[in-house]
């Protein structure tokens, strides 16, 4: 029986083998995952994260985030109140939001994990570069999107997978932390389950409006 999905659980599905992994792609939402088997240890995925030089005062990074933010900007206004998923050691998104008057808070399971952060609700959350590294997305999507107020908006940020033959060969794959990715067609089935509206304005980012 084909393995379900992990983002819309059907079962519709079928293999997509790539350098000696098992990947699956889902037929319903696109989304393409990696075997469980395939996955590193926390330790070795902390190991990965910790080689990352991603600092808050650096201006690349901060240009390569404001493609989320930008969009959060647009739509939000200070004070209101933010949460940074999957900050990372140099929460940077942080930092820019309080700059803009936002009341903003970070959370990382490896570097910042403070589980009453995800009881509160939120003007708005950005997860940027993250929900590629998520075993069990639908559960932590869902679980942001209850922490939205109505009207609130969510950001995510990630590079959109297309078609199989580009897969093989995608730069993006190869991170050995990156086993979910997802196609537009994954955050429309999003959308639809929430009932809200989904923008794309960026080819890597995805705007979700809570009704």
């Amino acid at each position: 029986m084909p393995a379900p999905c992990p983002l819309c659980s059907s079962c519709r599905s079928y293999p997509l083998p790539v350098a000696g992994k098992a990947y699956h792609r889902c037929l319903a939402c696109e989304l393409v995952w990696l075997d469980e088997a395939d996955h590193l240890d926390e330790a070795a995925e902390k190991a990965v994260y910790d080689d990352h030089d991603n600092r808050v005062d650096d201006p690349g990074y901060r240009r390569f985030l404001m493609r989320a933010f930008g969009e959060v900007l647009a739509r939000v206004s200070p004070p209101a109140s933010g949460l940074d998923f999957g900050c990372g050691p140099g929460p940077a998104l942080v930092a820019m939001g309080r700059e803009a008057g936002f009341e903003m808070a970070g959370y990382d399971k490896f570097y910042a994990d403070d589980p009453e952060l995800l009881s509160r609700e939120y003007d708005f959350i950005t997860s940027t570069e993250v929900v590629e590294h998520l075993a069990d997305p639908r559960a932590v999507l869902d679980g942001l999107w209850a922490r939205l107020k109505p009207g609130g908006v969510l950001v995510v940020q990630t590079q959109r997978v297309l078609g199989d033959e580009r897969f093989r060969t995608w730069r993006y794959r190869q991170d050995p932390t990156h086993i979910v990715f997802f196609a537009e067609a994954s955050f429309r089935a999003l959308g639809a389950r929430w009932r809200a509206e989904v923008e794309f304005p960026h080819a890597d980012v995805a705007v979700f409006t809570k009704p």
